[in-house]
């Protein structure tokens, strides 16, 4: 049984239940050997892959760095000027950092560190708290006694992702287009890691390598690396850059509101679930993609790493009259609102071919092209191939 269904807090922290599907999937898993650090013993890509499925540790506690650069300094420097985008700003150019702690399934704690104060999220039995210290305000939520089978709410958008979360998506693109490899060892927080490498083989995919580094006792991803092509350092970096697997103490998942703090109540009915989304949910989701894709508003072309979303979108024209408007509104949000559109609108490159004319967002591990005649296109694939698609 995988350890994210039988202890599903777990995907806060530890690896993804995809790896023994991903080795029966025909990904070259299982003949490279990790060129082992003399203090551990070699390891194969599909050994690994099992480790990282079996991965259970009774507890740990540490500090998460979340990095990125993904080549859009135009973009960074629009968001840096407008109020409130600081952590949408840092996650495409800079960085986040997080503590976390982990000592069962009813005990778990995420706390995201700012420059002005703290978010929290905490798990401690049948109690689930959302707190903000820079406003002094929080969510306390009452879980019913048959909550014990699912996970704590997720951290509020837009937080850093954990190397959990990060080998999750990077371990659900494994399929026959992905090269397996391990390349010996790395040192993260202190610790002596396994690595593990996935390697697009398309060469339309900006994509070069994803590495994990996986920790040779309890199994746990300690960092993930997501390179673009050609470049030796990782446009997107979520580590541990320190950790202990010794069981936090129960203080660290008490929570009492300080002195005048506004605190929403809210309790959970018995049959909500807060995990794995119930069949009919399910269902429907299902529905509205067949019937955007039916309609021809939304569809995917290629498969696995090169996958292009295409979808409609406002003519660039009509994109451009409308920020133009807004920026001559009266209301100093509209205003804003408009320079926003209208500066990012300015930081896209104009190209056009066979398949028509639009602005391009090139990225260094995405790509995204918005057509003149009302089209929206977006993929870790270079340029070149959302051409071809919108062809």
């Amino acid at each position: 049984m995988s350890v994210l269904r039988s202890r599903p807090a777990l995907r806060w922290l530890v690896p993804s239940a995809a790896a023994l599907a991903v080795i029966g999937g025909g990904a070259a898993a299982g003949t490279i050997v990790a060129n082992a650090d003399p203090a551990l013993p070699e390891r194969s890509a599909a050994q690994l892959l099992v480790d990282l499925q079996n991965a259970d540790p009774e507890g740990l506690s540490g500090t998460v760095v979340q990095s990125a650069d993904l080549g859009l300094p135009g973009i960074a420097g629009l968001l840096g000027n407008v109020q409130g985008s600081g952590g949408l700003t840092s996650l495409i150019a800079g960085s986040n950092t997080a503590r976390v702690w982990y000592a069962g399934e009813e005990k778990a704690r995420f706390a995201l560190l700012g420059t002005t104060g703290e978010t929290d999220v905490i798990r401690n039995g049948s109690d689930v708290w959302v707190w903000s210290s820079t406003d002094n305000t929080g969510t306390h939520v009452k879980l019913p006694a048959s909550a014990t089978d699912r996970t704590p709410p997720v951290a509020p958008s837009g937080l850093p992702g954990s190397p959990q979360e990060a080998a999750d998506a990077a371990l659900a693109a494994i399929d026959p287009t992905t090269a397996v490899t391990t390349t010996g060892t790395a040192e993260v927080a202190g610790r002596t890691a396994y690595e593990l490498v996935l390697s697009p083989r398309d060469a339309d995919s900006k994509v070069g390598q994803v590495r994990l580094a996986i920790d040779p006792e309890h199994h746990i991803p300690l960092r993930v690396d997501v390179f673009a092509k050609n470049n030796t350092n990782p446009a997107f970096r979520v580590a541990f850059e320190q950790i202990s697997f010794a069981v936090p103490g129960d203080e660290q998942f008490a929570f009492n509101p300080p002195a005048g703090a506004k605190i929403t109540e809210e309790t959970l009915p018995a049959d909500t679930h807060r995990g794995k989304p119930d069949a009919k949910t399910e269902k429907e989701a299902e529905k509205a993609l067949a019937d955007a894709e039916k309609s021809g508003d939304l569809k995917v072309v290629g498969t696995g790493w090169t996958s292009i979303l295409v979808t409609k979108a406002p003519k660039l024209d009509e994109l451009e009259k409308a920020a133009t408007s807004a920026e001559a509104g009266s209301t100093p949000e509209g205003v804003e609102a408009g320079k926003l559109a209208s500066g990012f609108l300015d930081t896209l490159e104009k190209v056009d071919g066979s398949w028509g004319s639009g602005r391009l967002l090139n990225g260094s591990l995405f790509t995204v092209l918005i057509t003149d005649d009302g089209r929206l296109l977006a993929g870790a694939v270079t340029p070149e191939a959302l051409y071809k698609a919108a062809a």
